[in-house]
């Protein structure tokens, strides 16, 4: 698979290069940081901060689960040898029950967290596209790749047209 992607992005570069110059064209690559680009515009920084104050308090939802988990696991392990075998195999049945709510909790968080992120950052995205689009046939680029792209190991940074990119949607 990995073999596969690699060899998608010198394929499509063949291909463009075999295209353009058939037409006299010079080529023009750009380099576009989607991550940065996100972070740097003042609604990607209004996504992240809600980002992160959902993240807190999801974390403490899950804090009082912790703390009592733990307690359980210390009486536990204070009394282990002094209970009867019953009393034993029930805490430790607790503490089971517990581990799995917790671990359940997280889990229901981590899905609700993923979910914020996709709400908060898919117009940011889908807009970030146009404005990717508009740059590339306004400037003539015959390709702006993304820079996280997977087959793209190097880049010079004179290709970087992230800046422009923020720029242009801050507008």
């Amino acid at each position: 698979m990995r073999v596969r992607r690699a060899t998608v992005l010198p394929g499509l570069f063949a291909i463009v290069v075999g295209g353009t110059a058939a037409q006299d064209e010079p080529i023009k690559i750009g380099i576009v940081d989607i991550d940065q680009a996100i972070s740097s515009t003042a609604e990607g920084k209004a996504a992240r901060e809600e980002l992160a104050r959902k993240q807190r308090a999801a974390e403490k939802k899950v804090q009082p689960l912790l703390d009592r988990l733990r307690e359980m696991e210390e009486d536990f392990k204070a009394k282990r040898f002094v209970i009867s075998d019953e009393t034993r195999f029930q805490k430790q049945l607790d503490l089971a029950e517990a581990s799995n709510e917790l671990e359940s909790k997280v889990k229901e968080l981590q899905n609700r967290l993923k979910l914020d992120e996709q709400r908060l950052k898919g117009p940011l995205m889908k807009k970030l596209g146009q404005i990717i689009e508009s740059i590339g046939r306004e400037s003539g680029f015959t390709m702006i790749l993304r820079r996280q792209s997977p087959g793209l190991l190097y880049a010079r940074e004179a290709l970087d047209v992230t800046d422009l990119v923020v720029a242009k949607y801050n507008e």
